[in-house]
């Protein structure tokens, strides 16, 4: 009961929190207001700029800010026990992550949708600009070059989502045309491709699908099918098209249908949690009796009790859970797309801070399946371990809990239980948890590929130094075509490489992003104290309030900062390591963060009530109920 009781308080915080705190930032903070020309609706092209319903933008959104991170960083997280985990994911998300996302939403629509390197040459100091773009371009190439090997070894894992996840790529093309040419709603649409979709799930195992499947993921556990560096091509080729293709051909249906999984899978995951909290989850074995859901995972695991080869919990816990309390890849969808799309500010709030509450509440499920869920049965070779013992064999220490496999394992089996519960057939369940994950990997995939491709447009006119156009060379990154090319080849060639430590061979190449990925994570999360240093200054600028974005911003520079300086100098960290790559970016990023901290440490007493140069003013707003038009 205590799990149950978990997931029914948290959903009640969230929505709680989303009509007292985000009203009041909407209303009190940021003033909304629906007579404001939205960016969308001023700067219209139908490409990226195109006025778009809440409902689909938020679909858009959702998916791209969730991916893996409210998978991947809260199952690991737990293996310092569950509730400061819990308690970061709950009041984490509620204080700093939603008011991140939130606050680059609203910034970014008052900038024309500008995204937040482009504003912070404007409202902290020119210099800012090229400091910032930097910093996103690195991490968005990490993302790039790490996700098509998540998405890979997600199908490697689970065979049984590569179908579904493909056949929803021109099911969202034809629904995009279909309401943009046509006038058709989105809504009947996409549920009827997700109705597809969970047919193709249904019927995985038959025959001729069954040998798609697995000719191309291969038997679970084995890299028998297409080959990984095969995969990220095939995956990085489809981020090209969708980065330049205009948003309502695929990206927006895509993610619509997505959204719709998301939330039919969280219904499903809720439902099921409440059978298994009532009734016990689904018998382990024929005959047995329905086991009862209890939290089996320690409360907290640390000093004495930390797990074998575990670093610190603090400052690792924030580091490690990353999106699912806050990000700052998730500035970049604000103020890169979502911005660009809705068509009236009022919206933002939706958007902006009901999105992260979601995944705030995702990420609180994936929590209950990694340290209840997978209590009612996993299995272990030949045997099926139940309660504490199915916990320790998923985190008995570091080593057997940080490998992707496991982390995506543990909430696969762990969320499977609770459908289970309901009736559903286990092949079905755990196929279903498997397309869920790889269809999220994916959006992050497409979306981070067209921020990159802004990140290289604006980076490009930026080192023309006020010259009026970028040199020669450069001129071919301003255009879409030329900036999307850039992003993809330069993930490609560090996708290509091996794993570090391994020499090239098919089996290897395509693992070259593992060689960054320790740097993601506080990466990422240093990007969201830049993102809050441009929101800080924005508001400074204006004379509003500050505290609730200050005590965040100090927050985020401070704890990843202070991560990646001990995985820096640490006895066995990466100087230790001779590694000399990840040590070099490190320093880097670490000397970028002290330089755009010292720029906004001299501009702050100049800043004070001095709005930074405007933007050229927007054209007329379409009348109400025009083509393009808002309706607030």
């Amino acid at each position: 009961m205590a799990t149950l009781a978990i997931a029914l308080g948290a959903l009640a915080l969230y929505l709680v929190a989303y009509h007292t705190y985000g009203r009041f930032l909407a209303r009190k903070i940021f003033k909304l207001d629906p007579r404001s020309t939205a960016p969308s609706v001023g700067m219209r092209d139908d490409v990226d700029y195109v006025p778009t319903r809440r409902g689909v933008v938020f679909g858009h959104h959702f998916t791209s800010i969730a991916g893996t991170g409210p998978i991947v960083g809260p199952a690991l997280a737990v293996v310092w026990g569950w509730v400061p985990a819990l308690l970061w994911v709950l009041f984490g998300s509620i204080l700093i992550g939603a008011v991140h996302d939130f606050g680059a939403l609203v910034v970014s629509m008052r900038n024309r949708g500008q995204t937040v390197g482009d504003i912070a040459g404007r409202v902290l100091a020119p210099r800012t600009r090229l400091l910032f773009l930097a910093i996103l371009f690195m991490a968005l190439t990490i993302v790039l070059a790490i996700f098509g090997l998540v998405i890979a070894a997600v199908f490697d894992l689970y065979p049984a989502a590569i179908f579904p996840c493909l056949i929803q790529i021109p099911l969202a093309v034809g629904i995009g045309v279909a309401i943009h040419r046509r006038g058709k709603g989105i809504l009947i649409p996409s549920l009827l491709a997700l109705a597809v979709m969970y047919l193709t799930v249904a019927f995985g195992d038959w025959g001729p699908l069954h040998a798609f499947n697995h000719m191309l993921g291969g038997e679970p556990g084995k890299i028998d099918g297409l080959p990984t560096i095969v995969w990220v091509a095939i995956l990085l080729a489809y981020s090209y098209v969708a980065s330049v293709l205009p948003v309502w051909t695929l990206l927006q249906p895509r993610d619509f249908i997505n959204s719709l999984q998301l939330l039919s899978a969280l219904g499903l995951l809720v439902l099921g949690l409440v059978v298994a909290g009532l009734w016990g989850g689904a018998p382990p074995a024929e005959g047995a009796a329905r086991p009862a859901l209890e939290i089996v995972a320690p409360g907290l695991r640390a000093g004495a009790e930390a797990p074998e080869g575990a670093p610190w919990i603090f400052p690792f816990l924030f580091v490690t859970i990353a999106c699912g309390a806050i990000s700052g890849f998730h500035c970049l969808v604000s103020s890169g797309t979502s911005s660009k799309q809705l068509r009236c500010e009022t919206d933002a709030q939706f958007v902006g801070y009901g999105s992260m509450l979601t995944e705030g509440f995702l990420a609180t499920l994936v929590i209950l399946a990694c340290v209840a869920g997978i209590g009612l049965g996993v299995r272990s070779g030949d045997a099926t371990l139940v309660g504490a013992a199915a916990y320790e064999a998923k985190y008995a220490a570091w080593d057997t809990a940080k490998g992707l496999g496991a982390k995506v394992g543990a909430f696969v089996d762990g969320s499977a239980n609770f459908l289970k519960a309901l009736g559903l057939a286990p092949g079905f369940a755990v196929a279903l948890m498997g397309v869920f994950v790889a269809s999220f990997a994916a959006t992050t995939l497409d979306t981070a590929c067209r921020l990159q491709r802004y990140v290289i447009q604006e980076l490009a006119a930026a080192l023309s130094f006020g010259r009026g156009r970028p040199a020669a060379p450069l001129r071919p990154l301003t255009n879409r075509h030329g900036a999307t090319a850039f992003a993809v080849v330069t993930a490609a060639a560090i996708a290509s490489l091996p794993k570090p430590g391994a020499e090239w061979t098919w089996d290897t190449a395509g693992t070259g992003g593992l060689i960054l990925w320790p740097l993601f994570g506080a990466t990422n999360q240093l990007l969201a104290g830049l993102a809050f240093l441009v929101i800080l200054f924005w508001m400074w600028r204006r004379g509003l309030p500050l505290w609730f974005v200050a005590a965040p911003a100090a927050v985020m520079l401070l704890l990843p900062g202070a991560a990646m300086g001990i995985e820096l100098f640490r006895e066995g960290g990466w100087l230790d390591q001779r590694n000399f790559l990840l040590v070099g970016v490190g320093l880097a990023t670490l000397a970028l963060e002290v330089w755009m901290i010292a720029e906004a440490l001299v501009a702050w007493p100049r800043a004070k009530g001095v709005i930074e140069a405007s933007l050229p003013p927007l054209g007329p707003s379409p009348a109400p109920g025009a083509e393009g038009g808002r309706s607030c």
